[in-house]
C-alpha cells in the first residue's frame, strides 16, 4: 500500500472507493431520478440512453471524469439499471495482463456494461486491445509460437465501456477519442449536498434537522461520499451523547472532535497553510520542502491535500513554489503576521500576492 493509499484509508476525509461497506451500497441511487446534482450530465445521459434502448442497441462508450466520491462508479450502474442490462466491474490495476481482459470481454453479454475504474493506470499493452474491442467488437490473439504463431481475430459481443479517471491528462489520446460520451463531473453545491444528505439520512433512519443538514453540506468538501460518510459518524456522536438526533449542537461538536471545520479542512490541512507562513513567510516553497516540513509523501501531499486547499483558494501553486494567498492567512487567524511579513519586505506587497515577489500580477491587499 502507497502513501496515498493508506491517507485514504485513514482519513475521516477520504475518497476512497475501497472505504465503502454495506451501508455505503445501500445510499447509492439505482437509477438517474434519484441521482442528486449534475443536471446536464442526467440529462445528456437520459437521452442517449432512451435512443440507444428504443433502437435497441448498446450505448456509446461512456468516459467518466472527476474527483474521488463524486459518484462515477454510481453512475456507471445507473447506465446499467437504466439500461436494463447486467455489469462488469473491474479496476485498471487488477487488470495485469492481456488474458485477464480477454477473458471479461469473451464472457460479456450483449449490450452489457463494462466498467473500468482508474483507467488512467491500465498497461499499454491492455490499452491496445481496447481499441479494437471498442471499435470492432474484436479481440486479437496470438495462437501459437515462433514461425507458427499466427493471430485470430475473435468476435464478442456489443457492449459498453465505462471508463472513470481522477487523471483525464494520463489517459491517451487514442484511447481518450474512442469514447464518445464524455463527462465531466464536478464538484456539488451545498443545496445539492443537502438534498443528498436528506435522502441518506432517511435510508439509514437517522433523523437529522434542516440546520444540521446545511452545516453538514459546508464541511463535505463538495463530496458526495464524504457526506454520506460524515453523516454515519454524526449519526454515532448523537446516539452516544445526545438524544439520537442529528441536531446543529451534535454537528459542532462533532466535527471539533473529528479535528475537521466548516470549510472541510482537517488538522492537516490547516498544518500545511500555517507551515507555509511561518516558516516559508507565506511562499514560494517547493513540494519536496514542504512534504518534509509537514511530515507528508510528496504523493499525499499533491494528490490528496493540495487539490482542494487549491479549489478553495487557500493555496497556489506556481513554477517557483507553492504560495498561499491572504485568504489562507484569514482562516488561521494571522493576520498580524501577514502584516508584518509585509512590512519585512518593506512593501504593501507580500510573495505570492503581487508585487515584486510575484510574477503574476500586481494585487495590493490594501486597495
Amino acid at each position: 500500500m502507497d502513501d496515498v493509499d493508506f491517507l485514504q484509508s485513514t482519513s475521516i476525509m477520504s475518497t476512497s472507493a475501497q472505504e465503502a461497506d454495506a451501508q455505503e451500497n445501500i445510499l447509492r441511487p439505482k437509477f438517474l431520478k434519484d441521482f442528486q446534482g449534475q443536471k446536464k450530465i442526467k440529462e445528456n445521459l437520459g437521452v442517449f440512453i432512451t435512443a440507444a434502448r428504443e433502437r435497441g442497441e448498446a450505448l456509446d462508450h461512456v468516459f467518466l471524469i472527476g474527483p474521488p466520491g463524486l459518484g462515477k462508479t454510481t453512475l456507471a450502474s445507473i447506465v446499467a439499471n437504466e439500461m436494463g442490462s447486467e455489469i462488469r466491474m473491474t479496476s485498471a490495476p487488477a487488470l495485469d495482463k492481456p488474458k485477464d481482459l480477454a477473458g471479461i470481454l469473451t464472457n460479456v453479454t450483449e449490450n452489457s456494461v463494462f466498467f473500468i475504474d482508474e483507467i488512467h493506470r491500465l498497461k499499454p499493452a491492455l490499452e491496445e486491445m481496447l481499441y479494437i474491442a471498442m471499435e470492432d467488437f474484436e479481440i486479437d490473439w496470438v495462437i501459437g509460437q515462433g514461425p507458427s504463431a499466427r493471430t485470430m481475430r475473435i468476435p464478442i459481443p456489443h457492449f459498453t465501456l465505462i471508463g472513470a479517471t481522477t487523471k483525464a491528462g494520463m489517459v491517451s489520446s487514442p484511447l481518450q477519442t474512442r469514447f464518445g460520451i464524455n463527462c465531466r463531473i464536478e464538484f456539488y453545491n451545498e443545496q445539492e449536498l443537502g438534498q443528498i444528505i436528506k435522502r441518506s439520512a432517511s435510508l439509514i433512519n437517522v433523523p437529522i434537522e434542516d440546520e444540521a443538514v446545511t452545516l453538514l453540506a459546508k464541511c463535505s468538501r463538495g463530496t458526495p461520499r464524504i457526506a454520506n460518510r460524515l453523516l454515519r459518524r454524526f449519526r454515532d456522536f448523537a446516539e452516544v451523547k445526545s438524544n439520537g438526533v442529528i441536531t446543529p449542537e451534535v454537528v459542532n461538536s462533532s466535527i471539533k472532535n473529528l479535528g475537521i471545520d466548516l470549510n472541510g479542512l482537517e488538522d492537516q490541512d490547516r498544518n500545511i497553510l500555517r507551515t507555509i507562513i511561518e516558516f516559508y513567510g507565506g511562499g514560494p516553497v517547493g513540494a519536496e520542502t514542504l512534504s518534509i516540513s509537514v511530515g507528508e509523501a510528496i504523493e499525499s501531499l499533491e494528490d490528496f491535500y493540495e487539490p482542494y486547499l487549491i479549489q478553495k483558494g487557500y493555496l497556489k501553486r506556481t513554477p517557483r513554489g507553492r504560495m498561499v494567498t491572504a485568504k489562507a492567512y484569514e482562516l488561521l487567524g494571522l493576520q498580524d503576521l501577514m502584516q508584518a511579513q509585509m512590512n519585512t519586505n518593506g512593501s504593501n506587497f507580500l510573495p505570492g500576492f503581487g508585487g515584486a515577489g510575484d510574477q503574476q500580477g500586481t494585487l495590493d491587499l490594501f486597495e
